[in-house]
């Protein structure tokens, strides 16, 4: 398990705060913007990173996202690169745990211990792989252990009571608990149910819930405090980088994590210099 996760939660539980879970993903809107952006959310209040890996068919996201991983793909962003990208950032002063949320293919294309070597010594803590369900991960699982990475399964408000607990048996750090069924995306209200779905949840585990899927706005990061640890934004923080000149985005995305924080007075966007 990553101890930068370890102590992010742990710190995070003692305080009694929800934690801000950013996504981004590689590569959008330029990949020579992915390290500026990384370090935005981290400046605006993000407290665990998440760093999309473009792919081909990303299934489990809506339109936003899809159309996110289509332009990075166009650039030729590939798994080299958002590790790259990781690296960089932590040579620049990033300090929030990293992590990679994809699919499973191209990492079975570079090897599954390869990538997460790889991975875990360009600096990122672990990974989120929409289509690897834990049965079929216990060689990727192994890699993580001896590299201590974490992996962070989902689970959906479907999912029956007996598979819950075979998927918390793979997590070490979190469960991602995904809101609705469906794909990613903004939504006006979160939906009904989710302190019963968590409930659930927290039957067969001890360990942190994270929240995502839906959540947009500083009032749905305050309704999922209620029943989760964490609250995770994806699509919006791609609105925001799309809702302006392209060269201001990562001060946009740093405002807009700050104000749906409720970090408001995180500080200016860090530019990895001393000051």
């Amino acid at each position: 398990m990553s101890q930068r996760l370890r102590e992010t939660f742990a710190q995070a539980r003692e305080t009694g705060r929800t934690l801000f879970v950013p996504y981004v993903t590689a590569g959008y809107p330029r990949r020579e913007d992915t390290v500026e952006v990384l370090l935005a959310m981290e400046s605006g209040g993000g407290d665990i990173l998440e760093l999309g890996m473009p792919f081909t068919d990303p299934q489990a996201d809506g339109a936003t996202i899809q159309h996110a991983n289509h332009v990075a793909i166009q650039q030729g962003v590939y798994l080299e690169d958002c590790l790259a990208m990781v690296a960089q950032a932590r040579e620049q002063g990033l300090r929030a745990p990293v992590l990679l949320m994809g699919y499973y293919n191209p990492i079975l294309a570079m090897g599954e211990e390869r990538f997460v070597r790889l991975a875990r010594e360009a600096g990122a803590d672990g990974f989120i792989i929409v289509d690897l369900p834990p049965e079929e991960a216990s060689d990727f699982l192994s890699a993580c252990r001896e590299h201590d990475m974490s992996f962070v399964p989902l689970v959906a408000p479907t999912t029956a009571d007996e598979r819950l607990a075979v998927i918390a048996e793979a997590a070490d750090a979190f469960l991602y608990c995904v809101s609705v069924t469906g794909t990613t995306g903004t939504r006006t209200e979160l939906p009904p149910g989710l302190g019963g779905f968590l409930g659930r949840v927290r039957k067969v585990t001890g360990l942190p819930l994270a929240l995502g899927f839906g959540i947009s706005t500083r009032a749905h990061v305050e309704q999922a405090g209620e029943v989760a640890d964490a609250a995770i934004v994806g699509s919006a923080i791609i609105a925001a980088i799309d809702s302006g000149d392209v060269d201001g985005c990562a001060e946009r995305v740093r405002a807009y994590v700050a104000e749906v924080s409720g970090h408001e007075h995180a500080g200016r966007l860090r530019t990895g210099r001393d000051e």
